[in-house]
């Protein structure tokens, strides 16, 4: 007569490890994607903060070069290489440009005065 085995083959335990392995490296990369989208979330929400600001100081008859200062350095501490720039169209629309160093180059800014290699805000507005 022949006994019954009992426990696990070797082969089904390399199968099991080999698929809770598989499914933890998923997990990561989602967990990674996930945290890459929401740092480019607060970059660009912090960015159109600064232009918002930029246009509102703008248009209420303010001194447009201490404006850009002031949100200059506010940009330069806030973003990854911060820059805001306000450039003016011949239809009288003024747009305002804030722009900041993008560490993965998926979304570049195609502003004509921002610098290579950034992502932007742009936002254009009228007096």
């Amino acid at each position: 007569m022949k006994r019954a085995q009992r426990g696990d083959s070797l082969i089904e335990v390399m199968i099991a490890l080999t698929l809770t392995a598989v499914s933890t490296l998923g997990l990561v990369a989602v967990q990674s994607a996930l945290a890459r989208g929401e740092r480019s979330a607060l970059l660009r929400e912090r960015a159109t903060f600064i232009a918002d600001s930029v246009a509102e100081g703008i248009r209420s008859d303010a001194d447009r070069s201490a404006i850009v200062s002031q949100w200059q350095a506010r940009a330069s501490s806030m973003l990854p290489a911060g820059d805001v720039a306000v450039s003016d169209r011949a239809d009288g629309v003024r747009i305002a440009t804030v722009s900041w160093r993008a560490d993965d180059r998926s979304d570049p800014c195609p502003e004509p005065q921002a610098k290579p290699f950034t992502s932007c805000v742009a936002m254009a507005f009228a007096r």
